[in-house]
């Protein structure tokens, strides 16, 4: 599901934090999204997709620019854009019949289903990924902005497509934080990119046995399982520290 060439970035706000980023709002034809540059940078950055849960990055935006002003300090460039059916975009029935399935069967302590986790996971990753590869053609066009290319967040089934896929970007963190559809396990063994994977061990939402097992899948031959106890909004500083020095490794 290719977005249409010719498909067009237009910066539509500007304001420098005040730790020197500066912070550009966008679209990509219709789809929000945000830019984070170091505003001293004296060379083209490296960047990092961030990407953000599908909450919206409206509510999103204070962990988002956190991690987009840690990177900024070891000199990366940092972007997000709005996942399908999130934030002002438009809902997705079939996702939200999917999601109420699934909210449905946690609630009354049944196991969810492969047809609600594909249902609720596969379309999105269809929609997402070429969004993403568009946002990343218009970003590299950009004059402070050069490779290489890393990945940040999750949904982790879009991280893992993006790997197999997409050959700009060089390493990723990926946050196992979201139900993994059966076909994914296949597309992870393709995956051959360095990656830091972020566990909470006691996501709620989450299932761990899953995660463990996608995990195992993947086929890098460079891989760390970063686990933590907690819950799903409880990633220690450390955690995100010791990711932020992974991705500094593979992109300096």
């Amino acid at each position: 599901m290719a977005l249409p060439k010719g498909t067009t970035m237009r910066f539509t706000s500007e304001q420098r934090l005040d730790d020197a980023v500066l912070e550009r709002e966008f679209t990509l034809d219709e789809i929000p999204g945000i830019l984070w540059t170091p505003a001293s940078a004296s060379a083209p950055a490296p960047l990092i997709l961030l990407s953000p849960p599908p909450l919206g990055l409206r509510k999103t935006y204070p962990r988002l620019v956190a991690r987009a002003r840690h990177a900024a300090a070891d000199g990366f460039a940092t972007a997000t854009i709005e996942l399908p059916g999130s934030g002002d975009r438009p809902r997705l029935p079939a996702a939200e019949q999917a999601l109420a399935d699934l909210r449905r069967a946690m609630e009354a302590g049944e196991p969810v289903s492969d047809e609600v986790i594909d249902a609720l996971i596969l379309p999105l990753v269809d929609r997402a990924v070429p969004e993403w590869q568009a946002a990343l053609d218009a970003l590299l066009a950009l004059p402070e902005i050069g490779g290489p290319v890393g990945y940040s967040g999750g949904v982790i089934s879009i991280g893992t497509r993006l790997a197999v896929v997409e050959p700009r970007i060089s390493a990723a963190v990926l946050f196992a934080g979201s139900f993994v559809p059966r076909a994914m396990f296949e597309e992870a063994r393709q995956v051959t990119i360095p990656l830091h994977v972020l566990l909470q061990w006691d996501d709620e939402g989450n299932d761990r046995q899953a995660a463990l097992d996608l995990f195992d899948a993947f086929g890098s031959k460079e891989k760390t399982l970063h686990a933590n106890m907690g819950g799903h909004t409880g990633v220690p500083q450390s955690a995100g520290d010791e990711a932020g020095r992974f991705l500094a490794r593979h992109l300096k």
